[in-house]
């Protein structure tokens, strides 16, 4: 299995999460460690399988100490959620930066266009590789996915203005979170199904677009597929008619 590249460390000049400015070289250094935990996370998940390393493992692969690691992540399997946490969050940045007056359906399938590279979602494919049929991983899935649903839940109140706390407005930010996530499950089982462990450029495209078509089927209120044209009966031939 070809092994994927990670996402490259922030420049100097990405935006500080708090400020919107460049950020600082002390957030710099904290992205670069925590990419670090993240990659060396998945390498020994890959080379040693789930359940079979532990923290100071992690800590030693990335060259911290076991304190340092505890400064970003509780538990291994809080490190292995973080996996699919790093995709979730580029979505989830493209997305709160599409147009406010865009319907929020819309953002998201367009924030998962925008990841046009097909190994952005090599991380997340290969994780839900590794982790299929393992109830052991089972927990840091639902770490990463419930993460997912509370930024969407963030992202969706920003963007409709709501979040006054009425049980209306939690309500729809809640089942549109939901949905979401739930659209996205449907997408990875999809394609395992299809595709299995295979991790070729070819294959995370199929991925990709998958995600994309799940947040389209949820936009049109899953009014289904268009189905194929029916086929018209041939005509008999001349011949034929000839001897009828």
């Amino acid at each position: 299995m070809p092994t994927p590249t990670s996402p490259s460390s922030p420049s100097r000049e990405s935006p500080s999460a708090e400020t919107g400015g460049p950020a600082s070289r002390r957030e710099l250094n904290k992205a670069a460690t925590r990419q670090a935990i993240t990659d060396s996370t998945l390498a020994l998940l890959r080379q040693n399988g789930p359940g079979n390393f532990t923290v100071e493992d992690i800590a030693e692969a990335a060259g911290i100490s076991r304190r340092t690691f505890f400064n970003y992540f509780g538990s291994t399997e809080a490190a292995i959620a973080s996996v699919t946490n790093g995709f979730l969050d580029s979505a989830l940045e493209q997305f709160r930066r599409r147009p406010a007056d865009e319907p929020i359906l819309e953002s998201a399938r367009a924030a998962l266009a925008e990841l046009a590279d097909p190994m952005t979602v090599a991380p997340l494919a290969e994780l839900f590789g590794l982790t299929q049929g393992n109830p052991l991983m089972a927990r840091s899935e639902l770490e990463a996915w419930d993460h997912c649903t509370e930024q969407i839940v963030a992202a969706a109140r920003e963007r409709s203005g709501t979040g006054d706390g009425t049980e209306q407005d939690e309500l729809y930010v809640r089942a549109l979170a939901g949905s979401v996530v739930s659209c996205g499950k449907a997408a990875m089982d999809v394609w395992f199904h299809r595709c299995g462990p295979d991790m070729s450029p070819e294959s995370l495209s199929v991925l990709r677009q998958l995600l994309i078509d799940s947040m389209a089927l949820l936009g049109s209120g899953f009014a289904g597929p268009v189905p194929p044209p029916k086929e018209t009966p041939a005509k008999p031939s001349t011949r034929n008619a000839e001897r009828s």
